[in-house]
C-alpha cells in the first residue's frame, strides 16, 4: 500500500495537483493541512482518489479536526498538522499520543520543514512544505509504503510547479 502525504500548500494548488499527477497510482493521499480550500478543490476534481485530512492552523474556520488516525494494511497511523502539539520543539507529545492510539506511524507538518524518523517502534514523517519550505530546500512530499516487509518512509523532492 502506498500512502502519500504532503502538508503546508497555503493555497498553491498547482502543488498539490502536481502531487497527485504524479501518484495517481497511490492508495490513499493524506494532507495534513495549512490548504485546505484549495484541497477541496482537489478532491472535487479528483473524485475517486481516497483522501484524507486535517486543519492546520491556517485553516480559518475548518471543519476537519487537527488530528486523525488512519488504519492502513493492520498499521494505524496517526496524522496533524501539529500546531497544537508543539512539533516546532519536540516530537515527544506526538510519541505520546501514537503511544496511546497504538499507532506506528506518525504524520505531521507545521514547520515547512522535513523531518524523518524512527524511534522506540514508531515512524516519523514530515513532508516538509509543498509550496514554502523553510529548511533551505525544495518543496516536497512524502509517501509510506506498507508491505508484508514493512513500512517505508520516504520525502520526495517535486518538481518546479506551475506559479
Amino acid at each position: 500500500m502506498r500512502i502519500v502525504v504532503f502538508s503546508d500548500t497555503h493555497g498553491r494548488y498547482s502543488a498539490m495537483e502536481e502531487i497527485v499527477e504524479r501518484n495517481l497510482t497511490a492508495d490513499m493521499f493524506v494532507f495534513l493541512g495549512d490548504g485546505e480550500r484549495a484541497f477541496d478543490n482537489i478532491t472535487a476534481f479528483y473524485p475517486n482518489l481516497d483522501f484524507r485530512h486535517v486543519s492546520g492552523n491556517c485553516d480559518y474556520a475548518s471543519f476537519a479536526p487537527d488530528m486523525i488516525t488512519i488504519g492502513a494494511e493492520n498499521v494505524r497511523i496517526l496524522a496533524t498538522h501539529g500546531h497544537r502539539f508543539g512539533v516546532k520543539g519536540s516530537t515527544e507529545y506526538l510519541k505520546k499520543l501514537a503511544a496511546e492510539n497504538n499507532c506506528k506511524i506518525v504524520l505531521f507538518g507545521h514547520t515547512h520543514e522535513r523531518y524523518e524518523n524512527y524511534e522506540d517502534g514508531i515512524y516519523f514523517l514530515n513532508p516538509g512544505s509543498a509550496s514554502c519550505p523553510r529548511d533551505g530546500k525544495k518543496p516536497s512530499y512524502g509517501f509510506i509504503d506498507i508491505t508484508p516487509a514493512g513500512i517505508v518512509t520516504n520525502i520526495v523532492t517535486q518538481k518546479k510547479t506551475k506559479t
